[in-house]
């Protein structure tokens, strides 16, 4: 047997999972997942039909399986198997307590169906793996928020909020009809429309106080997470350009993302990096004030007096 025929093998089981995976799998999707041509996809799915599989397809929309059929439980391999041992540390670290409850079930079920040395590999590794955040939990006093906003995406009803921004001294009651949910810079926050504000806005998951479900349908088609983050309105932004010395640089380059990193150049002894922010007023100052006495502010000057008056208070603060 040929290379090519058993990637093909490989390839057609691979269809065959993802198929019963989803409701509907568009060719395209699985083109682009193992890298091959439509017509690569079109063969495999009529070898899988050829083979017995009730496959339906419908032209512009996909393919999916006949209600009720199963393959018997797929086995994993040992690589599989070990990727598990990280999603669940993440989950523990990174969910909240009622999702993390839901992930550790079903990762009972995922070991039923391991062979003996699998379970032993995936039993010492889970022993041996620690995930420290650099955040506090969110979800202390609301430990199933994001499964409430799971659900309300997947089922279309609106949440109730008592949220507290950070511009406000005081909380508020929100109805939102939730978009969509990302993780970044360490924060959960969900994309949704606001009913107090009547347009979209992001709430952040650590600010909840409460939340609750609610009955109430949307009232808006919203369409794709993406689309929304993609049209967000820019905030005008301030180029950057500091000289930090290349023996310290590489530790403030993991934190540098969330400040507007754009590049760097290395100089002899020193790494020149560009920085595009829209916050001048705290953050990136604030941020560069951290390392300031190992690095240069090459441009704005602007930059240079706000770095001055926060260090100028803090001078007078310490002497008081």
């Amino acid at each position: 047997m040929g290379l090519d025929t058993i990637n093909r093998f490989d390839r057609i089981v691979a269809i065959l999972i993802q198929l019963q995976s989803k409701r509907i799998v568009k060719a395209q999707e699985l083109a682009d997942r193992f890298d091959v041509s439509l017509r690569t996809i079109y063969r495999d799915i009529r070898s899988l039909e050829a083979s017995g599989v009730p496959i339906s397809s419908e032209a512009g929309v996909g393919y999916s399986i006949m209600e009720g059929y199963r393959l018997p439980p797929v086995m994993f391999t040992r690589e599989e198997a070990g990727s598990f041992v990280a999603a669940e540390k993440l989950m523990e670290k990174f969910t909240d307590t009622s999702l993390g409850s839901h992930h550790k079930s079903a990762m009972f079920k995922v070991k039923s169906v391991l062979r003996g040395k699998e379970k032993d590999w995936i039993s010492t590794l889970e022993a041996q793996v620690l995930i420290d955040p650099s955040h506090t939990p969110f979800d202390e006093n609301i430990p199933n928020a994001l499964e409430i906003l799971f659900e309300s995406i997947a089922d279309k009803k609106q949440v109730f909020l008592k949220y507290h921004s950070l511009n406000s001294e005081k909380p508020s009651d929100r109805f939102i009809e939730p978009v969509g949910l990302f993780h970044e810079n360490n924060f959960w926050y969900v994309l949704g429309y606001c009913h107090v504000r009547n347009d979209y806005r992001q709430f952040r998951t650590d600010r909840m106080l409460r939340i609750s479900r609610s009955d109430e349908p949307f009232t808006l088609e919203h369409g794709l997470l993406d689309e929304h983050l993609n049209k967000q309105p820019e905030r005008e932004k301030t180029k950057i350009i500091i000289s930090v010395d290349k023996s310290i640089a590489r530790y403030i380059s993991i934190g540098r993302k969330q400040y507007g990193f754009v590049s760097e150049e290395i100089k002899e002894d020193k790494v020149l990096m560009t920085f595009m922010t829209s916050d001048m007023e705290n953050g990136f100052p604030r941020w560069y004030v951290m390392f300031g006495d190992y690095a240069e502010i090459i441009e704005p000057k602007s930059l240079k007096a706000r770095v001055i008056e926060i260090l100028k208070e803090a001078q007078n603060r310490l002497a008081n």
